[in-house]
């Protein structure tokens, strides 16, 4: 693996003229401790909701898409019926592009992210739908009314959606200009489902129908209900099952040969225009056995490609199956953790012990619970409904815990707190939202931990080693020693509104200790404590570059290293 070329606590050592990496000696082997080894885990992401972000290029804003047909047709702009006074939400598209992203790639990497997630870029039908029921404020699988702005009502998988590019700026001039601000681009796939299929007053065009990319129609489910489509006799009905769906969408047939080949080529065209990783919606919909062969086809081009998935459940026995080797293979979103982290850090007053049990850091169900996508907050659930301190608190935790952080745009300034799916979980950031971030308390706080992350192995690949998890104090060490770097990382979290001091002596190494935050130093020697005052709803960081010495560390690293993966 590949490790960034300068760590934080490198950098402040050059400064202070102090400590720096330190390769163990040849002639003393040193231990592998490490939480995982991916590449990727050294990338902070950074979830955009393309339409929603920054409309860059009004150009290409299809303005007038549907709006020959009457009211019911047109896509651009169409505010959520029933919307209490002073509140928004909005069904149509917003104009937000690949142009909006590229304008603000800068904005995205000064907060310390390596990486942007990005909403499905294939084509979507041009008109709003016009079956199901009618969408209304606050209602879920309610699609009468709605676009594709989303980008998950895919019709042609091998095709850009005309919203999103400008001149000289397609996916692959996208993708290489995020490269060159620093920036990955993890892209959102969806294999289970196309665009929605049946319920319309009279068929629509694209919707239920799947195109190859010279616009051949490959699956048509003529605005049939699943139980009414016959693919034994008619081959555009045999991409489709015959039962189950979510709403009205059409459900693509898993055991089809051709949708295997259809989308590995599709998708692998993406990577070939400089998809870094890949974001799997719905994964749970489609059995193991496809991703599987879906990941193994991916990676035999393209060795190592990054992937995880969604599968919206909060219990870990039921989600951890997945990142098994033998199923699916791919990480997953930590739903059991969010739920955990949106208990403590919603209520004032919570124990940090909550997050204990989601952390599953010894003899979990995981595959590896270090490769895991950890977040609070996402399109598809209300957004973290916390005061200030309650985010800062939340992503103090995210960015030196284990895992790897995600947040969703708009949530570095509280923006649209508590808010679920049409009620304004989706609503326009824009430039307005991008100038106030610049001087938000979130934002500032966030932007100093993640940059801390975006700096540190240990806070990357780390393994974890608890020391307290308890009312308002949470203290932890994050250890990487692997290959010429050796790091132990003190981790110090108080969500407290007064000041706190933490006196650490369990399994302390003798160093100079180097506070990552503020260049100050503790000299510990054998068998002395650390003492830090840490103030209300503040973190400290400490770094030790050093070989893991300590005798009581080690036993605690061993352990953690033995219990951390499960093989499935």
């Amino acid at each position: 693996m590949t490790l960034r070329p300068a760590t934080l606590s490198a950098a402040l050592c050059l400064a202070l003229a102090g400590c720096a990496t330190t390769p163990s000696p040849a002639s003393t082997p040193q231990a592998d401790y490490y939480g995982t080894l991916e590449p990727f885990a050294g990338d902070a992401v950074y979830f955009v909701l393309t339409d929603r972000f920054v409309n860059g290029d009004p150009s290409n804003d299809q303005r007038d898409q549907g709006k020959a047909k009457g009211a019911a047709y047109f896509t651009f702009d169409r505010p959520t019926p029933g919307a209490p006074p002073g509140r928004s939400d909005n069904v149509g598209y917003m104009g937000g592009d690949f142009k909006g992203i590229v304008d603000n790639a800068q904005y995205i990497r000064d907060m310390g992210f390596g990486a942007v997630w990005v909403t499905p870029i294939v084509d979507n039908p041009d008109e709003a739908f016009t079956g199901g029921d009618p969408v209304k404020w606050g209602g879920a699988f309610t699609d009468r009314g709605k676009t594709g702005y989303h980008g998950y009502w895919g019709d042609n998988f091998r095709v850009l959606d005309e919203h999103l590019p400008s001149p000289g700026l397609d996916f692959r001039g996208f993708t290489s200009r995020m490269r060159e601000a620093g920036l990955k681009v993890v892209l959102d796939i969806v294999c289970n489902h196309g665009s929605p299929a049946y319920t319309m007053p009279k068929d629509q065009p694209k919707f239920g129908k799947i195109y190859d990319k010279d616009w051949h129609l490959l699956a048509d489910h003529q605005n049939l209900p699943p139980a009414k489509l016959d693919p034994k006799h008619n081959p555009l009905h045999a991409w489709y099952n015959t039962s189950g769906g979510l709403a009205q969408l059409s459900d693509i047939n898993e055991n089809n040969p051709a949708v295997m080949d259809y989308f590995v080529g599709a998708y692998s065209q993406w990577i070939d225009q400089g998809a870094a990783a890949f974001r799997i919606d719905t994964l749970s919909w489609m059995p193991d056995t496809f991703w599987h062969e879906f990941a193994r086809r991916i990676r035999e081009t393209h060795p190592g490609f990054f992937m995880f998935g969604e599968d919206f459940n909060y219990d870990a026995a039921k989600i951890a199956p997945h990142t098994f080797a033998r199923n699916a293979g791919v990480s997953v979103l930590d739903f059991p953790l969010k739920k955990a982290i949106a208990d403590t850090f919603e209520h004032p007053g919570s124990d940090f012990a909550t997050l204990g049990p989601a952390l599953s850091l010894t003899h979990g169900p995981y595959a590896n619970p270090y490769d895991l996508m950890t977040f609070y907050d996402n399109h598809d659930m209300a957004r973290l409904n916390a005061s200030d301190d309650g985010f800062i608190d939340a992503n103090n935790w995210l960015f030196t815990a284990r895992g790897i952080p995600v947040i969703y745009y708009g949530s570095e300034t509280g923006f649209m707190r508590g808010t679920s799916e049409h009620a304004g979980n989706r609503n326009y950031f824009g430039t307005d939202g991008i100038a106030a971030a610049r001087h938000n308390r979130i934002h500032d706080n966030l932007s100093r931990i993640a940059k801390l992350r975006a700096t540190t192995p240990a806070l990357q690949r780390g393994l974890q080693v608890e020391l307290e998890l308890k009312g308002d104090r949470a203290a932890f060490y994050r250890v990487y020693q692997h290959g010429d770097t050796h790091q132990i990382a003190l981790v110090l979290l108080n969500k407290g509104d007064a000041s706190t001091t933490f006196e650490i002596r369990d399994n302390l190494q003798a160093g100079s200790w180097v506070s990552a935050l503020d260049g100050s130093r503790q000299p510990v020697s054998e068998g002395r404590i650390l003492s830090a005052a840490v103030p209300a709803h503040g973190v400290q960081v400490y770094l030790l570059d050093a070989p893991v010495t300590h005798a009581g560390l080690r036993a605690a690293l061993d352990a953690a290293m033995q219990g951390a993966r499960n093989p499935g």
